[in-house]
């Protein structure tokens, strides 16, 4: 029995601060990429639902905060989603009625704060769980919090398999820059990962080069989906790169999206210039030949290596200094600053854990 699924990258852009419209067109591209090409998995961008707002700088530099930047904080907030919410209900009920598994960036909102997220959404569980982007990059930081270790999951999910019976595959999901982040990818592949969903906003030429080398450092299935986006797909008041040269077809994202293979080869894509749906059939059993000559975190890694004990001994040492700190409020540091840094000790001692066994 073959072990293969169908699955695609969605791009497109959030409809501007309208949660019904951009349900809407997500429904859209899921049936699309469910009617036209068979898909059972489908990945859609970073910050989809809830948007991705380029160029803004929300009133902000260093030292000052102006009050027209609150006020757009107060926009963006109000098109954010909770966990759970009546959006990943409806959520819900796509992956249902479509039979596809979504893996959808999103703008989660928990009380004044506001986290760059993926929802995992099953067709038969409805949501399976999330993960929280850990370190937002540049002055995305100034509008989302810190995820931390609690929201890292490898789903196992069962899909069909072509011909009879089904087959199961571990899914996660690293976000944007996430990418850049050693430590973060090997955890990933240490859980197993074989469909390693990269959604982004990030569309520039070396992306590519990004998703083609975890693919094969992985040895695994690279789905990235990029945003696409032009002048007109935001709010008029916008900002933009250049006042002076305002015009509605002005890319403001310019895509990228793209599907490759364990042994780096792509499949699809990558997409530039559209709104678009790229598919493939991804053979699982491609994931295991990858790793006959190369697995980082089994056969081709050294768990004795001194210098990989002692680079992770390090961080526990420095981050031990904190995990004492009482809670939930700390004079001397700062609550979120230790909470933070226990979170970031538990990512290593999951690490350590797996390498060492202990």
């Amino acid at each position: 029995m073959a072990n293969i699924i169908v699955a695609s990258v969605v791009q497109a852009c959030t409809v501007a601060y309208s949660l019904p419209e951009t349900l809407d067109k997500l429904e859209n591209y899921a049936r699309l990429a469910k009617e036209r090409d068979g898909s059972q998995l489908v990945v859609f961008p970073e910050a989809f639902i809830g948007g991705y707002p380029k160029m803004s700088t929300f009133g902000v530099t260093v030292g000052n905060r102006k009050p027209e930047g609150r006020d757009e904080f107060v926009r963006y907030h109000s098109a954010a989603i909770d966990i759970p919410s009546p959006a990943i209900t409806r959520l819900e009920s796509i992956s249902r009625e479509l039979h596809v598994f979504l893996v959808v960036g999103v703008i989660e909102r928990d009380g004044g704060t506001l986290y760059c997220t993926v929802v995992f959404v099953d067709p038969v569980q409805g949501y399976l769980c999330k993960h929280r982007k850990l370190l937002p990059t540049g002055l995305e930081r100034v509008i989302w919090g810190q995820g931390d270790a609690t929201t890292l999951p490898v789903p196992e999910v069962s899909f069909v398999a072509e011909g009879k019976g089904s087959v199961k595959a571990k899914v996660s999901s690293t976000i944007c820059w996430e990418n850049y982040m050693p430590l973060l990818r090997t955890f990933y592949y240490s859980q197993g990962t074989q469909i390693y969903c990269a959604p982004t906003v990030d569309a520039r030429p070396e992306w590519q080069h990004t998703m083609k080398h975890i693919a094969l450092e992985g040895r695994c299935f690279v789905l990235s989906a990029c945003q696409y986006a032009e002048e007109k797909d935001y709010p008029s008041d916008h900002a933009v790169a250049d006042e002076d040269k305002r015009d509605p077809k002005n890319i403001m994202i310019a895509g990228g999206s793209v599907i490759v293979s364990p042994l780096g080869q792509v499949l699809a894509g990558p997409l530039l210039g559209e709104e678009g749906v790229l598919t493939a059939r991804l053979d699982l059993d491609d994931v295991v030949r990858g790793k006959f000559d190369l697995d980082v975190t089994g056969h081709y890694a050294r768990p004795d290596s001194k210098l990989f004990s002692s680079f992770i001994g390090r961080c526990l040492t420095a981050a031990s200094q904190f995990s004492s700190c009482p809670s939930p409020d700390c004079s001397e540091h700062g609550k979120s600053h230790c909470v933070r840094i226990r979170s970031d000790r538990n990512i290593m001692i999951k690490l350590k854990k797996v390498r060492f066994g202990v």
